[in-house]
C-alpha cells in the first residue's frame, strides 16, 4: 500500500534544516581556505620571495600575479562583508569587484600567450599543447563570472558561481603544493573545494543548488576536455602559429 508523506511532516523537516543559516560561516571558511590554498602553492615563488621583488619571468606574469592575490583579497573581504551583515558594502564592492574580474580575464590571457611565446610550461610538456589549460581556465572564469554577475540578485546562486568561478583558477596554485609540483595536476585536488559545497548543500536543505551541479559540471568538463583537445594536431597548430605571430611581434617576449 502505497503512503503519502503529510504536507504537515514535509514542513516540520524543512523547518528543522538549517538553510541558510550558517552560509556566511561557511562561505566565509571557504573562501580563507582558498585564500590558504594559493598562499601554500605560490608561497615559494612569489608570496615569500617578495612579491615586487620575485624572480618572475616578465611583467605580465606579475600584473597577472598581482591582480590574482587582489581577487582573492576580495573574495575573502565580500565574504565578510556578509558576514557582518553589510550587505550595502558588499553590492557596491561587488560593482568594481566585477569590473577586476574582467581585467583578470584579460591578463590571464596575455599571461598564456607570453608563456606560450617563452616557451614555458611543465617539464615534459609541449608548450604548445599546455597553452588550453590557461585558456581553458579563463573561459571556465569568464563564463561563471559572467552567469554570477547575472543573478547578483540571487545570493544563493551569486555566491556558489563566484566560488566556484575561484576554485578554477585555484588550480594553478594547488599544482604547486611541494608535493603536486613534479606532478602537475591538482585539479583532483581543487574538486574537494565542489565536493564541499555539495555536501554542505545537501545538509543545509538536503538537495544540492543547481548552481553547484551546474558550475561544478560545467568546470570538470572542461578541465577534462582540454588535456586531450590540446594534443591534437589542429591545436598545437593553432598554438604555433599563436607562438611565432607573438614573436615576430615582440620578439623580446621569446627572449625572457
Amino acid at each position: 500500500m502505497a503512503t503519502t508523506a503529510h504536507p504537515n511532516s514535509v514542513a516540520a523537516v524543512q523547518a528543522r534544516l538549517p538553510g541558510r543559516k550558517f552560509d556566511h560561516l561557511f562561505f566565509s571558511g571557504v573562501a580563507l581556505l582558498l585564500a590558504a590554498a594559493v598562499f601554500a602553492g605560490f608561497a615559494r615563488t612569489y608570496y615569500l620571495a617578495g612579491v615586487f621583488r620575485a624572480p618572475l619571468p616578465s611583467l605580465i606574469i606579475h600584473l597577472h600575479g598581482a591582480a590574482f592575490s587582489i581577487w582573492i583579497g576580495l573574495l575573502v573581504t565580500q565574504t565578510a562583508l556578509v558576514s557582518a551583515q553589510r550587505v550595502d558594502l558588499h553590492r557596491r564592492l561587488g560593482v568594481g569587484a566585477f569590473g577586476w574580474a574582467c581585467l583578470m580575464i584579460i591578463l590571464g590571457v596575455l599571461a598564456a600567450v607570453d608563456a606560450l611565446a617563452r616557451g614555458a610550461g611543465p617539464p615534459g610538456r609541449d608548450p604548445r599543447s599546455f597553452f588550453i589549460v590557461p585558456i581553458g581556465d579563463m573561459v571556465i572564469f569568464a563564463t561563471l563570472i559572467s552567469f554570477a554577475f547575472r543573478n547578483r540578485t540571487n545570493p544563493t546562486v551569486h555566491k556558489r558561481l563566484i566560488v566556484i568561478a575561484t576554485v578554477g583558477l585555484s588550480v594553478a596554485a594547488i599544482n604547486r603544493w611541494p608535493f603536486l609540483v613534479h606532478h602537475h595536476n591538482g585539479a583532483p585536488y581543487s574538486y574537494a573545494f565542489l565536493l564541499l559545497i555539495g555536501v554542505y548543500d545537501l545538509w543545509s536543505t538536503h538537495h544540492v543548488y543547481g548552481s553547484t551541479l551546474f558550475g561544478s559540471a560545467f568546470l570538470i568538463a572542461i578541465q577534462q576536455i582540454c588535456v586531450p583537445l590540446g594534443r591534437t594536431s589542429a591545436w598545437i597548430h593553432a598554438a604555433g602559429w599563436v607562438q611565432s605571430l607573438v614573436r615576430q611581434c615582440l620578439p623580446f617576449a621569446s627572449s625572457a
